[in-house]
């Protein structure tokens, strides 16, 4: 299921703007961030200088392959207790960093687009893929409720996104992501399972040779 339309002025970039349906409920919104990406750069900044990048160990005992960080009100984490979320980041004992205005207004912006009013994020959490890092399928069902979105932005090297059904074995569309996309799903497409194929080599001119996954959800 895939339909396009023109969406907005792309100011980095010289194809066409638009937006993809990819289920019912769910959308990828091509280049929707590009237009705040000094703002939003500068602000990422800002937040891992405070909380930094880690890899987080699972219930099972394995490390991550992607580093993560936080902000906002809540930061998702991972240890052999579980997984959950905690308003203190565990490296420092400190509430997270207060997530950014640029992140919560691009974040409210794409969901209105994608038909979620009052979208208000509360968390975001931060991934950072090398080559060859990547995340298994799996669905997002930490947070105490499923009414929002989650809403995804990617930066720097593309990736394989993998937006699969609501069982782990259902065949997952392969949808290519680039710096500045957006993906939002949720209402009846909310628990699909979702992950991200290896990382390429590359290098992207900003970002050099790296992905960064922003998720907001509202996790309280």
């Amino acid at each position: 299921m895939q339909t396009t339309f023109d969406l907005f002025a792309d100011t980095e970039s010289t194809q066409p703007p638009r937006a993809e349906q990819i289920g019912e409920q769910s959308w990828v919104l091509r280049g929707f961030a590009l237009p705040d990406m000094d703002t939003l750069l500068l602000a990422l900044d800002v937040v891992l200088a405070s909380a930094a990048l880690r890899h987080m160990v699972t219930p099972g005992g394995f490390s991550m392959s992607v580093a993560t960080s936080s902000c906002g009100a809540l930061g998702w984490i991972t240890d052999r207790s579980g997984y959950r979320y905690s308003s203190v980041d565990p490296a420092t004992g400190q509430p997270w960093p207060r997530m950014p205005e640029v992140f919560c207004s691009l974040a409210r912006a794409a969901a209105t687009h994608a038909g979620f009013a009052d979208f208000t994020p509360d968390s975001c959490l931060i991934n950072r893929y090398v080559p060859g890092a990547k995340m298994s399928l799996h669905q997002d069902k930490d947070e105490k409720a499923y009414a929002a979105p989650i809403v995804s932005l990617s930066l720097g090297l593309p990736a394989m996104f993998l937006f699969g059904g609501f069982e782990r074995s259902d065949k997952p569309q392969r949808i290519p992501l680039l710096h500045g996309d957006m993906v939002i799903w949720g209402g009846v497409d909310r628990l699909r399972y979702h992950g991200v194929l290896p990382i390429k080599p590359g290098q992207h001119p900003r970002l050099g040779e790296q992905r960064v996954n922003l998720t907001f959800r509202s996790a309280g």
